[in-house]
């Protein structure tokens, strides 16, 4: 068999990712704030992309909606949608176009007008922002920055240690160093990636835990405490043997304790009385980073026929327009070859930016309108009736794929008269039923455990088997390790211990 070169032709199907693609796929995960932060940073890169101011125009149109009257299933993941026409039937548009430029522009008001809504959260719309005067100046460029716990500590850092080496290595500590002042990552994996030895990283880590505030850099609530102890000098052995057995105070066994501590009751409650006046998280004084605001992406309001009124947020939606007139008059100015190709790269961006803003509103409330038909029982009488929903139910119903009903409802929240929720808070698994009823959802069980435990008495602690018979008795099969899985979810603690603080608890009344 000879070897040499020669020409094959070979047929194959691919998916081909464009940018615009990427762009709408990437506007629909996003968060209303996401979007608004991206929506500026095109106004200000493309010239023919144009604000829309839309206070009180005559013609605006009818806000988009849909009404709902009322109707189940487990949570999938999401998956990549690989196939490409359910990418282009779920972005509205096929790979590759780009737009005519005698298209009209498109504007998103054409999904929803300002309709002067009483919001939850009171965001301005279209990136406007509360102003001293008529430029719109931003009210944060008038505060005053905040003073944060990693600048506390690299101020100290530097009074602390001489050395450029000890600096760099204090400095990539301190990054480490999260919000309530733990170190958040492996000493070892901090000194691996700087080169340096673990005995110089456990050197400047023990300088830092040294720092205010008290208990800063710790790798472990143990070592949190046992810093602050030893700067009050009250860390002898029986203390460190507490804290070396902190389960057993979380527990409240005080006979446990006093057998290892090997002290008295009085001395034991002394220890208890000090750790509790420690602080377990010190980095939080400096407070934590400023909490991204909740904007509800639609409103679910009863209708007087008892259905539901699903509405989209007019309010945070960005209202932009592609400019025809003026890229009319800079095409015509254009000279040469690369003035006109960066002109009909700004209106193809421009268009295909306001088309995707469109469709992103549409799909959002297509799916909402989705989830409060199968939810209805939810917003009529509460978390009880909240029925087992996966992705793929919803995808079946609003014929998209899975992933898109993922991306749409991640980073989305509905305002309803239940208060807001995030989209994703509505999909849940399934709990069979007994004697083939309908499932329950995961949820529902959460909360209808959260409720037999807060309703029990001091006589009549509910274990986890006994919490499974008396679900049961409500028509739920569900076994005992999913009882304590749901009842550690919820943080509540076993029979023993909830025993133990009824206990505790009705000695110290007494007393």
């Amino acid at each position: 068999m000879g070897l040499g070169p020669r020409l094959e032709f070979r047929q194959s199907q691919s998916l081909v990712m464009t940018p615009q693609l990427l762009q709408a796929i990437k506007l629909l995960q996003l968060s209303t704030v996401e979007l608004a932060a991206y929506v500026e940073a095109e106004l200000e890169r493309n010239p023919l992309l144009e604000r829309v101011d839309g206070s009180g125009e005559d013609d605006a149109p009818e806000p988009a909606r849909a009404e709902q009257t009322a109707e189940p299933a487990d949570w999938a993941g999401d998956e990549l949608a690989t196939d490409r026409t359910a990418l282009e039937r779920d972005l509205g548009t096929e790979l590759g176009n780009t737009f005519d430029s005698d298209q009209p522009a498109e504007t998103i008001s054409q999904v929803a007008a300002d309709q002067g809504n009483s919001l939850v959260w009171d965001v301005g719309s279209g990136g406007k922002s509360a102003s001293f005067d008529d430029e719109g100046s931003n009210l944060e460029a008038y505060i005053a920055g905040t003073f944060t716990l990693h600048d506390h500590l690299d101020k100290q850092l530097g009074m602390a240690v001489d050395s450029r080496t000890d600096h760099l290595i204090g400095t990539v500590i301190i990054e480490a160093i999260e919000d309530t002042g733990y170190l958040g990552e492996p000493l070892e994996e901090i000194a691996a990636r700087l080169g340096a030895t673990m005995a110089d990283a456990e050197r400047i880590l023990a300088i830092i835990q040294t720092f205010e505030p008290s208990g800063v850099g710790a790798r472990s609530l143990a070592e949190c405490l046992a810093i602050q102890l030893r700067e009050k000098n009250r860390l002898d052995p029986a203390m460190q043997m507490m804290l070396d057995h902190l389960d057993l105070l979380a527990k409240r066994d005080f006979s446990g304790l006093r057998k290892l501590t090997r002290v008295d009751d009085e001395d034991l409650a002394d220890m208890i009385a000090e750790i509790r006046h420690l602080d377990p998280k010190p980095g939080l004084i400096f407070g934590s980073r400023p909490a991204e605001p909740v904007t509800p992406d639609v409103f679910i309001r009863q209708a007087a026929d008892g259905g539901w009124h699903v509405e989209l947020n007019s309010d945070a939606l960005p209202r932009v327009l592609a400019n025809k007139s003026y890229y009319a008059k800079i095409s015509k100015a254009a000279k040469d070859s690369e003035g006109k190709s960066f002109v009909d790269e700004a209106w193809t961006n421009a268009n295909w930016l306001t088309r995707s803003l469109e469709q992103r509103a549409r799909t959002i409330l297509k799916v909402s309108s989705e989830i409060v038909r199968q939810q209805d029982g939810f917003f009529m009488h509460g978390v009880t009736h909240l029925r087992p929903l996966n992705l793929k139910t919803v995808a079946d119903q609003v014929s998209l794929h899975e992933s898109t009903i993922s991306r749409v409802t991640s980073n989305k929240f509905m305002a309803t008269p239940r208060g807001i929720f995030e989209m994703k808070y509505f999909f849940t698994a399934s709990i069979s039923a007994m004697a083939g009823a309908e499932a329950h959802s995961a949820e529902a069980v959460r909360y209808r455990i959260k409720q037999l435990i807060e309703s029990e008495t001091a006589d009549e602690i509910l274990s986890d088997d006994s919490l499974v018979e008396k679900l049961r008795l409500q028509g739920i099969d569900i076994a005992r390790r999913t009882v304590a899985k749901y009842r550690e979810a919820l943080r509540i603690p076993s029979s023993s211990v909830r025993r133990r603080e009824h206990q505790s608890f009705h000695k110290s009344a007494n007393y």
